[in-house]
């Protein structure tokens, strides 16, 4: 699988993992961030059937598991293990399964909104209102409709036109939000440091879900500020 990558800086590895309907063009500014610091090789890449990197055909749905071997396939690629890996939303799913399922991938993690829902007391009731939202949205207008919905408004023009472009890719990720199966005793497992990040536009299911990841997490931090870069900066300081 061809994936699209681009990278900044030197150092010790960090690999960024975007979230559905984005890809490592909005990750730039964050790989930037990160490589300012001098001491950071930074890997920002697009998941599969976005930004330009392959996929099958169909690409109907996808899993967790498949977007973290392509990310433990990039990373030997570029011979980048032991990397930091950042994740955001299923990007963040993605780096605690290979912090959880590939040994020696990953040397710490940030999870940014990880949407973790059955960890939240409000995680059914935002999932049900999730899909209702983007049924209603697909029924109204086609699958366009459905990626705008999601993006509600937050992505700009060049953004939101990239995320249209790999309208597949998105309802693929959909299909495979639910695939990671957690357990408490695996989380509890994970002997890496791992930062949590939310912001104030984080949903309260998600603050939820991320609360109950700091309490199992061994060496968890937790920053609410929506700061990316200043966590990953701090991880690289240890």
């Amino acid at each position: 699988m061809d994936l699209v990558y681009e990278r900044r800086g030197a150092g010790r590895p960090v690999l960024l993992i975007h979230d559905m309907a984005a890809d490592h063009l909005a990750l730039l500014p964050l790989a930037d961030a990160i490589a300012a610091g001098g001491d950071a090789d930074v890997i920002a890449y697009s998941r599969r059937g976005y930004g330009g990197s392959g996929s099958p055909e169909p690409y109907l749905g996808t899993t967790v598991a498949e977007q973290s071997r392509d990310a433990v396939s990039l990373l030997d690629a570029l011979s980048a293990r032991d990397a930091v890996g950042v994740g955001s939303g299923f990007g963040a799913l993605v780096v605690l399964n290979l912090l959880i399922n590939e040994p020696g991938a990953l040397s710490a993690g940030l999870l940014a909104d990880p949407p973790l829902l059955a960890f939240a007391p409000d995680g059914a009731r935002e999932l049900s209102d999730q899909h209702a939202r983007l049924a209603e949205a697909v029924a109204a207008g086609g699958p366009g409709a459905g990626v705008r919905s999601w993006l509600g408004g937050l992505a700009d023009d060049a953004a939101l036109a990239r995320a249209l472009n790999a309208q597949r890719a998105f309802f693929a990720d959909w299909a495979g939000l639910a695939s990671l199966a957690l357990t408490r005793a695996d989380l509890r497992a994970i002997t890496e440091p791992v930062a949590l990040v939310t912001g104030p536009d984080t949903s309260s299911a998600v603050s939820q879900a991320t609360s109950a990841l700091e309490q199992l997490l061994p060496r968890a931090t937790r920053r609410t500020d929506g700061d990316l870069a200043a966590a990953a900066r701090a991880i690289l300081a240890r």
